[in-house]
This record gives structure tokens, sequence and C-alpha cells, in this order.
């Protein structure tokens, strides 16, 4: 241990040069011009879709009817709508038409903001708030730019303004998707506004993280802050530290913002309902404040006005932990990260040095970690059997909405079946590894060595991956690196414990986030099945298991060696079963 607390110092420069690093984020200057957002007509418009098509449900006919009548409106004002149709598969649903309406403003110079907000609910609720109010403000905010029924010339932008209502956005941002995958403007996209309930009761928030562990950029977020403050004095909540390191280490994105920034367009979404679902149901027009909705529209055409007259200064999107009025850098926190891999590494590698020179044999300390990776190899098959055979959700690539019915209905059926299967595998597995009599001291020390060896490498894929990934991984690597020496008893239990912190953290964020509790697993892996989440991360989830459990056997003490240490151990049941196939399908051939 002493050559990881020397080897520590390279942790020590790479903090101190995230700290030298961090920065400050300035907003842009606010429009020269007052805003003339008309709240009193955005609340009647929010009253009036609400009443007319309460179910908007993405491929229900009143979604249908809903894009009529914002095409319809606008067409009032002499502002021509674009409609892009398509059919896709939505967890939940099944395959479905959806439309995407935009209203195209062309400005003066290069460039394209797009103003967004999703027109669709789920269908608890009439959706008066999430997301009546942002289809309104919407409305309201391309009338600005209107052609007929003004006295006033219209005004010409600097950028080219595009004002888009999607379909899909309750059911995981599908139609910003497919704008910043399909549009003819994504290769000129320079930011986007997302306005997602703006006239609930709660207090106004920012959510700025996305697809990949991308950010806003830190001249949006003061700007939009700010914008925010004049009209409301309120300050906007921005997610905690904890929220964003699991956002950045998952990665995870929820929003419509979140694809725009997964192609590295700078975008920020302005809300103020919860991600819980939990207000669904008595989202009415009676839940809707109209001043709220009043001053976070002005705010939001404020916003507007300020990014299309210095919209450069706010570009962008990379991987970022906003603290306060300070800036913490991707790539710096991803360096403090990956040296802090070196002191572990020396740690592992003297472990593993000593046992060679003490003449302790890792081999069958290496098949019984080989033999637990082959067992959760096994889960992740099951998975994979699920999703294919239906129990869990297949989609194209989006978040599963926690309201919806994939999230909410639990496939009793598909789990039976795939826990009998998992404790049939370990069944298999485990006639390995039960301990035939108490480890030694020598045979725990191999055990300890092999897992930590392969927790190293563990950590290094992890690295190459996805750097930022590592903050799951870092806490079980200086917990579980300390438990060869002669801890006992419950100091050696919360040392291992503590290991979980970044599983924990995870799971605790996002069901808190999105109200889920005992169904956060399910939620995970039902974003492993639509492929939001890539399976890589599954595989190095599960090889992190594996390890954990050899981990835990050894401290414990209930671990043995493979095949009670032999060095040539006899065929086991899967190579024995495979052995005799062969055999038998060489005796028919002759």
């Amino acid at each position: 241990m002493r050559l990881v607390r020397k080897s520590s110092i390279v942790v020590v420069l790479a903090a101190a040069i995230l700290a030298l690093t961090s920065s400050r984020g300035d907003p842009i200057a606010a429009p020269a011009l007052p805003s003339s957002f008309d709240g009193g007509a955005a609340f009647s418009l929010t009253s009036q879709l609400v009443r007319r098509f309460p179910n908007r449900v993405p491929g229900s006919p009143l979604d249908g009817e809903a894009a009529q009548w914002f095409a319809e409106t606008l067409a009032q004002y002499g502002l021509a709508t674009v409609d892009d149709t398509w059919t896709e598969q939505i967890a939940g649903l099944g395959r479905v038409q959806l439309h995407n309406l935009a209203v195209v403003v062309p400005g003066a110079g290069k460039g394209v903001i797009a103003v967004v907000a999703h027109r669709d609910n789920n269908g608890l609720g009439a959706g008066a708030n999430d997301n009546a109010t942002g289809t309104a403000t919407l409305i309201q905010l391309a009338r600005a730019y209107a052609i007929a029924g003004t006295t006033s010339a219209r005004p010409k932008p600097v950028h080219t303004l595009v004002f888009l209502s999607t379909d899909g956005g309750a059911f995981g941002s599908v139609g910003a998707r497919r704008f910043v995958a399909t549009s003819t403007f994504r290769h000129d996209l320079l930011a986007a506004i997302i306005l997602d309930g703006l006239g609930g009761r709660g207090s106004p928030r920012l959510d700025i993280s996305g697809d990949g562990g991308h950010v806003a950029s830190s001249a949006l977020i003061r700007t939009a802050v700010a914008r925010i403050v004049k009209e409301t004095d309120q300050t906007p909540t921005l997610p905690g530290t904890l929220r964003q390191l699991v956002d950045l280490g998952l990665p995870f994105g929820y929003g419509d913002q979140a694809p725009f920034l997964g192609h590295r367009v700078s975008a920020i979404r302005i809300t103020t309902a919860d991600d819980t679902g939990r207000s669904d149901l008595a989202d009415g027009i009676d839940r809707v404040a109209p001043d709220r909705l009043a001053r976070l529209g002005a705010a939001s055409q404020n916003l507007l006005g300020s990014l299309d007259a210095e919209l450069e200064l706010a570009q962008g999107s990379s991987s970022k932990i906003v603290l306060g009025n300070r800036v913490v850098r991707g790539w710096a926190l991803e360096l403090v990260l990956i040296a802090a891999l070196l002191p572990f590494a020396v740690g592992a590698l003297d472990l593993t040095a000593r046992c060679r020179r003490l003449g302790i044999g890792l081999a069958p300390a290496f098949r019984s970690l080989r033999r637990r990776l082959g067992y959760v190899a096994w889960l992740g098959v099951l998975l994979w059997l699920g999703t294919a055979v239906g129990f869990l959700p297949e989609g194209n690539g989006r978040p599963v909405p926690p309201t919806g019915h994939a999230a909410t209905t639990w496939p009793l059926v598909g789990i039976g079946i795939g826990a009998a299967l998992a404790l049939g595998g370990w069944f298999v597995a485990r006639r390995r590894l039960v301990p035939l009599r108490p480890p030694t001291d020598d045979e725990a020390l191999a055990g300890y060595a092999a897992a930590l060896g392969a927790l190293g490498v563990l950590a290094v894929a992890t690295a190459v991956v996805h750097p930022l990934g590592l903050l799951v991984v870092v806490p079980s690597l200086y917990t579980w690196l300390w438990l060869p020496t002669s801890l006992r008893g419950w100091l050696r239990d919360c040392l291992y414990g503590a290991g979980f912190a970044g599983a924990v953290v995870v799971l605790v964020s996002i069901g808190v986030r999105f109200g889920l509790g005992a169904r956060t697993p399910l939620y995970l892996a039902q974003l492993v099945s639509v492929g939001y989440l890539p399976w890589t991360t599954v595989a190095l989830g599960l090889a992190w298991i594996a390890i954990a459990s050899q981990l835990a056997s050894v401290a414990a003490g209930r671990y043995g060696p493979y095949a009670g240490g032999a060095a040539h151990p006899p065929p086991g049941v899967i190579r024995e079963t495979v052995r005799r196939s062969v055999l038998a399908a060489q005796a028919r051939r002759k």
C-alpha cells in the first residue's frame, strides 16, 4: 500500500489541472427591445388545445387533428407549416404515424436556431401544462414573424429560425430525434430552445444534459438563467452535481434537448413540470398558472432574441459539470479519472507479484472468476432473449417514458421464466465453486489477486469505451483494493459495501428523478432492450458484477478455488456435454 500512496501524486496533479481549468460562463447580452409576448393569448391557445384535443397520444386520431389545428392556427397569420410525416415503432404503442410541423423564417445570415415544443401527451391526463403550454408559447413566438394580421413590418432575424412542433415527445423525444437526423437544416443547426411545460406552479428549471454525455454550452445556460431571472425574479433550478455525474457516467439524457445535444447542437429545456408523471392525471387547464406562462413565455422570447443577436457565443456542446457559476471541463474530469487508475494498477500488480514470489498458484482463482463471468454472460443472454420474445419492449433507441405502459407494467411471466433460468444456470455454475473446505490464506490471497487484476482490466476497458463511465467504477477500485489487508468484521463489510457507491448513486438518481421506486432496475433493463443504452455497457456491468461476486465470497470466507484447486480439473457440464455430442455425432457418421 506504500506504493499506492506514493503513486497517488498523479491523481493530485490531475486534480490540480481540473481546478485550474475550471472557468466561469458569462451570459449573452439581453435584446435591446422588451418582450412583446402575449401571455393572455398563449393561455387562450392552451385552453383551446386542451379542450378540443385532450388525448394526444402519438398515432391517435386526436393527435392528427391537433397537428392540423396547429397548422391552421399559424396559417391565420400567413405562416406556412412544413409537414414531415413518417411511421415509427414506439415502445408501448407499436408502429404509429407521426407528424413534425415546422415554420421556417429565413434569416439574413447563416445558421439555424430551432425553437421546439412537443405537441403530444401520454394520454393519462389532458396534458395542459405538459405540453399544451409549450405548444401555445411556440405559436406566440412564431406570431412575432407573421406576415398577415399585423400593421407593423415583419422583423428579419439574423439567423434562420425554425419553430418546430414535434410528435412523440412524451415517448422518448422521437420527433426531436427525427428532426436532427433527417431535416435539411440539420447541418446548419447552431442552438435549440426547448419549451416544455411553461405554466406549472412549480419552480422553473433547466435541463442541460443530452445523449452521449453532451451538455449545453455555458453561454446558453447562463443566458437562459439571466433571462428567466429577469422576467420571473426566480433563479431556475439546474441539475444537481450527483445527477450531472450520473448523466455523464451512464450516459443519459431525458427531454427534447437530449437528441439535439447528442448531435452536438447546444440545446436547453425550459420547464416547470417534473418527469415523475405523478401530476399527469391532474394536468388540466385549472393547474396552469397564466402569470407563470406569460413570464416564462417572455423569458423564452428574450432568450431567442439574445441568441439571434450573438449566437456564436453559445454554440456547441461538450461534456462538463456546471457548479454554480463555475464549469468543470469534461476532458479535465476524464484526466482525473484516468489518472486514478494508476495507483490502483500499482497496488493490483504488486499483489500479483507478491503471490508469484510466494509461489501461490493463481490458475484456480482465475478459473473461478472465469466461471462467474460465464454465469453473468448467461444473464446477458437471458436479457437478450427477454427482448427477442417480447417480455421486454423493443424500441427505436429512445428512452422509455417512465409513465408509459411499458415502464409501469411488470412482465411477471417473463420475470418468472428468467428467474428460473437464472437460478438453473447458477446451480450449474456453482458446482465447481462450492468450497470443499475453508480456504487457506494463500488461496484467499490468490482469489483477491485474480479479482483485482480483472477489475483493473475492466477499468481500462471502461476508459477506452467511455472514460466518464469510470465515475461508476472508481469507488470500487479504491475500496476493494484494501480487502486483502488484515481487516476483519464490520469494517471489512463496510469497505466492501462502499465499492457499490457508484452503482447505488445511479439507481437512486434515476429512481428518484422519475419516481420509479422498485421499478428502477426494470427501467434500466428496458433502456437496454430498446437500444438506448449500448450492450457494451451491459457487458462491462455484468463483468463488474462477476468480479464483485468473487471478492464477496473471499471476504466472507465462502471462497473455494475452482474444482477444489485441482491443477488439471476435469471437464465441466458444458464441456462434457459438448464432448459427448461430438462423439455421438462421429459414431453416427461411422
